[in-house]
């Protein structure tokens, strides 16, 4: 339970009065008699139910200390004085309570001691009238004073009632705790206390502080001061870690599992402009965003209008000056800069997307869907947004907030429909079927512009290709979609080249001469060619022309490269090299000189030639002479 209202309205003395226990530890608090601080206090109700009570602040500057307070509560104690009725800051705490969806509660009306018969009717008349349309509009009006005891059995049947009532949150789902308060305890370390809002956390376990990512192991954990071995979803706790510095952690920051929440600048979000606001919201305002226990600073950017009249909803984002780690369906409130006041909210539709453009009719319809899609195609969205980068199952479990199982068999239905292609095992990889394909339009396009530039090539290089493509693209989805194209025959790989299956080499009369020419120069100069830079100059060729139909001869084995600019005649070099092997078969071993009587060379050709037949493993280099490589 948390309670809620307007500042010097009693909440926290209404929970002395139920507990025993002052909320208001701060000297500051109970020397100036208000409440700055959230405060913490738990009660055993007469069916056995154990209630964990969250006091807030009802100052107007400590507003921001209140959303922190109310988030993860239950139930909501709306607390007005019975001498003063309905207040400034009971009605933003209302409106907070609302935007943060709270959906059970009751009023309490204290002070009833200070008033008379007729003022207290007058006052429950303002509360019914201040509570409609609201999820109080039906609920219990309970009066109490706190001072003369008056009324607080029924403030206890009231709560135990209503608690019975309240749906027991799931421990499944992934482990999240908002911090509200960090200290130390000596002999103990770092402890931090917050309301668990999903899943549940053992002792002993690693886990997450966002954002900054530093991890600790749980070393113990409280529950109203008792030692429990595990809490789960909607438990008040303490945890106390090993190896965390209190100077590491802040209000605002969530613990989670490792690596499963991801900080994000931006976030895509409902949001609902108050009606009790004056005048439109423009575009790019300045605005104070509050989740869980954080205050985050950031512009809000209307994607579909310029301004957003009071009492409208639309989708819009967020652009954070920090990063924040939520989850789809998180509730928030935004407060006004300057001067501070609650003026929207709603829930976030994804807590991790990409910039969006303003007046995009696709991505504020895609967002609007977001609201109502069911599993399946809500996946398929997410996994079609990720574009070439894919989703991975880790962010599919943030942006889609499914349960598991339900997020698996939306997976499988997906994947069998060949919807979604999974591109990583290891890391739980997705892509859209619709980018897949798009990048198989890519590869197809950037091969045929490059067979059009470069006719006489027969293909690119492998990683030429790759560095055409989108430069994140992850080394498995290139070899998937290359696997791809090799199996529907669309490409040809020749080694480390790929080719369109349907290119072919075709030379027109000018380059049939060329080539012929070439090849004539390469069989008369025998073991004496020039090198190839001079053989272009001579012939008076293009040389980039006359480059790319050598590179032909090359693949077609007529030419043999011996070193870059050095090529031979393939009768030529086959020739040198049975005689080679013919006189090493006899001798047993050669001489660089012996090597010279048998080409007749000079050194300018001697050289390359026997380092040229070392690498093709024909003859392998012992001291100043060459063996037969054997084998």
């Amino acid at each position: 339970m948390g309670t809620a209202g307007h500042i010097d309205h009693g909440k926290t003395t209404l929970i002395k009065a139920l507990t025993g226990i002052n909320t208001d530890r701060l000297k500051e608090e109970q020397r100036r008699g208000i409440t700055i601080e959230l405060g913490f206090a738990y009660y055993d109700l007469p069916s056995g139910q154990h209630v964990g009570i969250v006091d807030v602040p009802g100052h107007e500057k400590f507003v921001k200390n209140m959303v922190a307070g109310a988030t993860g509560i239950d139930i909501v104690a709306m607390v007005i004085a019975a001498d003063e009725g309905v207040m400034l800051q009971t009605r933003e705490h209302m409106e907070i309570c609302m935007l943060l969806g709270i959906r059970h509660g009751f009023v309490v009306l204290t002070k009833t001691d200070l008033v008379d018969e007729e003022l207290l009717e007058l006052v429950l008349e303002d509360v019914r009238e201040f509570v409609q349309g609201t999820f109080l509009e039906d609920q219990p009006v309970v009066p109490v004073s706190a001072q003369t005891g008056e009324g607080m059995p029924g403030f206890i049947e009231t709560l135990d009632r209503i608690s019975r009532s309240v749906p027991e949150r799931a421990s499944t789902g992934l482990f999240r705790l908002p911090v509200d308060r960090v200290f130390t305890i000596k002999g103990f370390g770092t402890v931090i206390t917050g309301t668990l809002i999903s899943g549940q956390v053992e002792v002993g376990e690693t886990v997450m502080l966002y954002p900054s990512g530093l991890t600790a192991k749980v070393r113990g954990i409280q529950v109203h001061n008792e030692s429990v071995g595990r809490v789960q979803a909607g438990m008040r706790t303490a945890v106390n870690f090993q190896g965390l510095e209190k100077r590491s952690v802040n209000r605002g920051d969530v613990l989670s599992a490792p690596d499963a929440l991801f900080p994000s600048y931006m976030l895509d979000i409902s949001f609902q402009y108050l009606k009790s606001n004056k005048k439109p919201i423009k575009n790019r305002t300045r605005v104070r965003l509050h989740t869980g226990t954080s205050e985050i600073l950031g512009n809000l950017i209307l994607l579909e209008k310029d301004e957003l009249p009071p009492g409208e909803t639309t989708v819009a984002q967020l652009r954070l000056d920090t990063p924040v780690g939520l989850v789809k369906d998180d509730r928030y409130v935004v407060r006004s800069y300057s001067p501070v006041r609650t003026i929207g909210g709603g829930h976030i539709l994804n807590p991790v997307p990409g910039k969006h453009k303003r007046f995009q009719p696709a991505v504020v319809d895609g967002l609007k869907k977001l609201m109502e899609l069911p599993p399946e195609p809500l996946v398929a969205y997410h996994a079609a947004e990720s574009g070439y980068r894919g989703a991975a199952y880790a962010q599919l479990k943030v942006m889609t907030n499914l349960p598991e199982k339900l997020l698996q068999q939306a997976l499988q239905g997906l994947l069998s429909r060949k919807e979604i292609l999974q591109i990583d095992k290891e890391e739980r990889l997705f892509i859209h079927q619709r980018a897949f394909e798009d990048l198989i339009r890519q590869v197809t396009d950037i091969l045929s512009g490059y067979h059009q530039a470069h006719p006489l090539k027969p293909g690119m290089s492998k990683e030429e290709l790759r560095s055409k493509l989108p430069p994140f693209l992850g080394a498995k989805l290139y070899n998937l979609i290359l696997n791809q194209m090799l199996k529907t025959e669309d490409v040809v790989q020749e080694g480390k080249t790929i080719r369109l299956a349907a290119h072919r080499i075709t030379l027109g009369t000018d380059q049939a001469d060329v080539k012929q020419k070439i090849l004539d120069a390469y069989a008369d100069s025998g073991l004496t060619p020039p090198y190839f830079t001079e053989l272009g100059k001579n012939l008076g060729f293009d040389s980039a022309r006359t480059k790319d139909v050598l590179m032909i001869l090359v693949e077609e084995g007529k030419i043999l490269k011996v070193k870059e600019d050095l090529y031979f005649h393939a009768n030529a070099l086959n020739g040198l090299k049975a005689d080679t092997v013919a006189f090493l078969k006899k001798e047993g071993e050669m001489s660089t000189p012996q090597f010279k009587a048998i080409a007749g060379v000079s050194r300018k050709y001697l050289i390359p030639l026997i380092e040229h037949f070392d690498s093709q493993n024909i003859t392998i280099r012992i001291g100043d002479i060459r063996k037969l490589r054997s084998g």
